[in-house]
């Protein structure tokens, strides 16, 4: 799967457009972020809390590579990052347009969560 652009609001991927955060799995699916998952406990989706990360985890992923918007405001909670790390999961947080080239040219299982605006 080739993430081909982002900009404020909307990710392309594969030739489609999304105007929302998306998961992609190891299959190359892409699915709609399930952000009311860390909103419930965090009150914004800029924390990803253990429930999010749980959905978001597949068995076989190396690495979870997370777009953390245009200016870089989402990130893991301790909870979510400590998941990841028991499950053997390499964790990378960049600003979006920088996760999409480390999403195409990483070789490694991944998993890429996109949030698309801030």
């Amino acid at each position: 799967m080739h993430i081909d652009r982002t900009q404020f609001g909307s990710i392309t991927i594969g030739g489609k457009t999304y105007e929302h955060d998306v998961v992609i799995r190891l299959s190359g699916k892409v699915k709609k972020r399930q952000k009311a998952l860390s909103k419930e406990q965090y009150g914004t989706s800029h924390i990803i809390s253990k429930a999010e990360a749980k959905s978001i985890f597949e068995e076989g992923c190396d690495l979870l590579i997370i777009g953390a918007g245009q200016e870089g405001n989402v990130r893991p909670s301790p909870e979510a990052s400590a998941y990841f790390e028991k499950k053997g999961c390499r964790v990378i947080v960049e600003p979006t347009p920088d996760a999409i080239q480390s999403f195409n040219h990483s070789r490694e299982k991944k998993i890429g969560l996109m949030h698309v605006t801030c």
